[in-house]
């Protein structure tokens, strides 16, 4: 069953997954692999178009619109300024190596469309980036799948409860970041609202100290 499902689903999935996010869909896939239920080497290829496709398409979106995107989110917002500050002190390296950290996926394209790249730059840089990252994160969940059975012996009775903890790992990652996003945007917003109250307060206490002379 499991075996059937991927063959007629398992490439989409991980081309789905990898243009959108990527890390968690690519570990599943190259543990996979090793199990033989997918090809290590079609696992690395549709990877790549997937990193690759997706973070062109959210390079292009940044150049147009990178405000308005990352102003959607607090966090989106607060971590883009960051990057913009990175990306200046050291553009190719971070078009090169952004996939490899947690969190920045999104946020670093965007960042580096609105921070002026050149396109044709980042077309070959990010192609570089996406094969690195793809061949770099299969392997090693492959491996990861020979170190276990070298512990456990067969591992075909555990592989199900491998790919839950893994699925499992995954979700709680997301979730982390979906909750400090929530907490972010409370904090943005209170700050938001203090600040606004600070403002009307010397408003008021600019009129209380200067008021206006009546007319006679």
């Amino acid at each position: 069953m499991l075996q059937q499902f991927l063959h007629d689903f398992g490439y989409f999935a991980l081309f789905l997954g990898t243009f959108f996010e990527g890390e968690t869909i690519l570990v599943l896939a190259g543990f996979l692999a090793f199990r033989g239920y997918m090809d290590i080497n079609l696992v690395v290829v549709v990877a790549f178009f997937g990193s690759y496709a997706g973070d062109q398409l959210w390079y292009f979106l940044g150049r147009k619109h990178g405000r308005k995107l990352l102003a959607r989110k607090p966090r989106w917002q607060l971590m883009g300024d960051r990057a913009l500050e990175h990306i200046r002190k050291h553009p190719d390296i971070w078009v090169l190596s952004f996939r490899f950290v947690y969190g920045l996926r999104t946020v670093m394209p965007v960042a580096i469309g609105l921070s002026g790249y050149p396109p044709g730059r980042y077309l070959l840089l990010n192609g570089i980036g996406a094969a690195i990252w793809a061949t770099a994160l299969a392997a090693a969940a492959y491996h990861f799948g020979a170190v276990l059975e070298g512990m456990l012996g067969s591992i075909k009775k555990y592989e199900l409860w491998v790919l839950g903890a893994l699925l499992v790992l995954g979700v709680g990652l997301w979730l982390r970041r979906r909750f400090k996003n929530a907490r972010l945007a409370k904090q943005v917003y209170a700050d938001e609202q203090a600040a606004k109250a600070a403002q009307l307060h010397q408003i008021e206490q600019a009129k209380v100290a200067d008021p206006k002379t009546p007319n006679e």
